[in-house]
Protein backbone atom coordinates (compact mmCIF):
# COMPACT_ATOMS: atom_id res chain seq x y z
CA UNK A 1 0.00 0.00 0.00
CA UNK A 2 1.38 3.38 -0.94
CA UNK A 3 1.36 6.12 1.68
CA UNK A 4 -0.43 8.36 -0.80
CA UNK A 5 -3.37 5.96 -1.25
CA UNK A 6 -5.71 7.16 1.49
CA UNK A 7 -8.88 5.52 0.08
CA UNK A 8 -7.13 2.13 0.05
CA UNK A 9 -5.91 2.70 3.62
CA UNK A 10 -9.43 3.68 4.72
CA UNK A 11 -10.79 0.44 3.22
CA UNK A 12 -8.11 -1.66 4.91
CA UNK A 13 -8.63 0.00 8.29
CA UNK A 14 -12.36 -0.60 7.98
CA UNK A 15 -11.80 -4.29 7.12
CA UNK A 16 -9.48 -4.68 10.10
CA UNK A 17 -11.93 -2.88 12.42
CA UNK A 18 -9.10 -0.54 13.39
CA UNK A 19 -9.83 1.62 16.41
CA UNK A 20 -8.80 4.79 14.57
CA UNK A 21 -8.75 6.24 11.07
CA UNK A 22 -5.71 6.01 8.76
CA UNK A 23 -4.59 9.62 9.32
CA UNK A 24 -4.46 9.31 13.11
CA UNK A 25 -2.92 5.83 12.89
CA UNK A 26 -0.19 7.08 10.57
CA UNK A 27 0.48 10.01 12.89
CA UNK A 28 0.79 7.59 15.80
CA UNK A 29 3.26 5.48 13.82
CA UNK A 30 5.38 8.49 12.88
CA UNK A 31 5.37 9.90 16.42
CA UNK A 32 6.47 6.56 17.84
CA UNK A 33 9.16 6.15 15.16
CA UNK A 34 10.47 9.62 16.08
CA UNK A 35 10.74 8.78 19.77
CA UNK A 36 11.18 5.04 20.23
CA UNK A 37 14.42 3.17 19.91
CA UNK A 38 12.79 0.03 18.51
CA UNK A 39 9.15 0.58 17.51
CA UNK A 40 7.99 -2.52 15.64
CA UNK A 41 5.11 -3.24 13.28
CA UNK A 42 3.60 -5.42 16.01
CA UNK A 43 3.67 -2.49 18.45
CA UNK A 44 1.81 -0.32 15.96
CA UNK A 45 -0.71 -3.06 15.15
CA UNK A 46 -1.41 -3.44 18.88
CA UNK A 47 -2.32 0.28 18.94
CA UNK A 48 -4.54 0.04 15.84
CA UNK A 49 -6.41 -3.19 16.09
CA UNK A 50 -9.04 -4.20 18.61
CA UNK A 51 -7.96 -6.65 21.24
CA UNK A 52 -7.50 -10.17 19.85
CA UNK A 53 -7.85 -8.96 16.25
CA UNK A 54 -5.84 -10.90 13.73
CA UNK A 55 -3.13 -8.92 11.99
CA UNK A 56 -2.82 -11.64 9.35
CA UNK A 57 -5.52 -10.39 6.97
CA UNK A 58 -3.96 -6.95 6.59
CA UNK A 59 -0.40 -7.76 7.55
CA UNK A 60 1.17 -7.23 4.14
CA UNK A 61 -0.43 -3.82 3.58
CA UNK A 62 0.32 -2.62 7.12
CA UNK A 63 3.88 -3.94 6.83
CA UNK A 64 4.28 -2.01 3.56
CA UNK A 65 2.94 1.21 5.10
CA UNK A 66 5.15 0.75 8.17
CA UNK A 67 8.26 0.07 6.05
CA UNK A 68 7.56 2.87 3.58
CA UNK A 69 7.07 5.35 6.43
CA UNK A 70 10.22 4.26 8.25
CA UNK A 71 12.29 4.44 5.06
CA UNK A 72 10.90 7.88 4.13
CA UNK A 73 11.78 9.30 7.56
CA UNK A 74 15.33 7.98 7.28
CA UNK A 75 15.91 9.00 3.65
CA UNK A 76 18.34 11.92 3.13
CA UNK A 77 16.23 13.46 0.32
CA UNK A 78 13.25 13.84 2.73
CA UNK A 79 10.48 12.09 0.73
CA UNK A 80 8.31 11.71 3.85
CA UNK A 81 4.60 12.47 3.31
CA UNK A 82 1.60 12.46 5.64
CA UNK A 83 -1.16 9.92 5.02
CA UNK A 84 -4.10 12.25 4.42
CA UNK A 85 -7.23 12.27 2.23
CA UNK A 86 -6.74 13.20 -1.41
CA UNK A 87 -7.30 16.73 -2.70
CA UNK A 88 -10.64 15.71 -4.22
CA UNK A 89 -12.07 15.23 -0.71
CA UNK A 90 -13.82 18.25 0.85
CA UNK A 91 -11.45 20.67 2.54
CA UNK A 92 -13.28 20.24 5.85
CA UNK A 93 -12.60 16.47 5.80
CA UNK A 94 -8.94 17.00 4.90
CA UNK A 95 -8.52 19.60 7.63
CA UNK A 96 -10.12 17.31 10.19
CA UNK A 97 -7.83 14.47 9.08
CA UNK A 98 -4.78 16.73 9.44
CA UNK A 99 -5.84 17.52 13.01
CA UNK A 100 -6.29 13.80 13.67
CA UNK A 101 -2.88 13.07 12.13
CA UNK A 102 -1.28 15.60 14.50
CA UNK A 103 -3.21 14.15 17.44
CA UNK A 104 -1.92 10.68 16.56
CA UNK A 105 1.61 12.00 16.20
CA UNK A 106 1.52 13.61 19.64
CA UNK A 107 0.14 10.37 21.10
CA UNK A 108 2.88 8.28 19.46
CA UNK A 109 5.54 10.72 20.60
CA UNK A 110 4.08 10.84 24.11
CA UNK A 111 3.78 7.09 24.62
CA UNK A 112 7.54 7.03 24.37
CA UNK A 113 8.07 9.85 26.85
CA UNK A 114 9.04 12.60 24.40
CA UNK A 115 5.95 14.81 24.16
CA UNK A 116 6.95 17.41 26.76
CA UNK A 117 7.98 20.41 24.64
CA UNK A 118 10.17 21.71 27.48
CA UNK A 119 12.38 18.61 27.34
CA UNK A 120 12.78 18.33 23.58
CA UNK A 121 16.04 19.44 21.94
CA UNK A 122 16.40 22.38 19.58
CA UNK A 123 13.30 23.60 17.80
CA UNK A 124 11.42 20.33 18.36
CA UNK A 125 9.59 21.70 21.40
CA UNK A 126 8.20 24.63 19.42
CA UNK A 127 7.07 22.29 16.63
CA UNK A 128 5.29 20.06 19.16
CA UNK A 129 3.47 23.10 20.57
CA UNK A 130 2.43 24.08 17.04
CA UNK A 131 1.25 20.54 16.26
CA UNK A 132 -0.88 20.66 19.38
CA UNK A 133 -2.52 23.82 18.01
CA UNK A 134 -3.05 22.20 14.59
CA UNK A 135 -5.09 19.41 16.24
CA UNK A 136 -7.82 22.09 16.51
CA UNK A 137 -7.52 23.38 12.94
CA UNK A 138 -10.72 24.21 11.08
CA UNK A 139 -11.73 25.81 7.81
CA UNK A 140 -12.26 29.56 8.16
CA UNK A 141 -15.81 30.28 6.97
CA UNK A 142 -14.89 33.98 6.57
CA UNK A 143 -12.27 33.23 3.90
CA UNK A 144 -12.73 32.14 0.31
CA UNK A 145 -12.00 28.60 -0.88
CA UNK A 146 -8.67 29.54 -2.48
CA UNK A 147 -7.37 31.14 0.73
CA UNK A 148 -8.46 28.13 2.80
CA UNK A 149 -6.83 25.72 0.33
CA UNK A 150 -3.57 27.68 0.49
CA UNK A 151 -3.68 27.73 4.30
CA UNK A 152 -4.29 23.96 4.39
CA UNK A 153 -1.38 23.31 2.01
CA UNK A 154 0.90 25.47 4.18
CA UNK A 155 -0.14 23.57 7.32
CA UNK A 156 0.49 20.20 5.69
CA UNK A 157 3.95 21.31 4.56
CA UNK A 158 4.69 22.78 7.99
CA UNK A 159 3.73 19.49 9.66
CA UNK A 160 5.74 17.43 7.16
CA UNK A 161 8.90 19.49 7.64
CA UNK A 162 8.36 19.88 11.39
CA UNK A 163 8.06 16.13 11.85
CA UNK A 164 11.27 15.57 9.92
CA UNK A 165 12.98 18.12 12.17
CA UNK A 166 11.73 16.30 15.27
CA UNK A 167 12.86 12.97 13.82
CA UNK A 168 16.35 14.35 13.22
CA UNK A 169 16.61 16.10 16.58
CA UNK A 170 15.55 12.96 18.47
CA UNK A 171 18.05 10.79 16.58
CA UNK A 172 20.41 10.63 19.55
CA UNK A 173 17.65 9.51 21.92
CA UNK A 174 16.80 6.58 19.60
CA UNK A 175 20.37 5.29 19.63
CA UNK A 176 21.44 2.58 22.05
CA UNK A 177 23.73 3.87 24.79
CA UNK A 178 27.44 3.54 24.19
CA UNK A 179 28.89 0.57 26.02
CA UNK A 180 30.93 1.68 29.01
CA UNK A 181 34.42 0.22 29.30
CA UNK A 182 34.93 -2.10 32.21
CA UNK A 183 36.68 -0.44 35.13
CA UNK A 184 39.32 -2.55 36.77
CA UNK A 185 40.24 -1.83 40.37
Amino acid sequence: MSISDYPQARGLFSELHAVTDPAEAHGTLVGALCAAKDYRLEDWAAELLPENAALAQGAAALRDLYAETREALNAPEMPFELLLPDDDEPLEARTEALGQWCNGFLYGLGTNGDADPQRLPGDAGEVVRDLNEITRAAVDAQEDAETNEAAYAELVEFVRVGVQLIFEQLHASRQPPEPQPAVLH
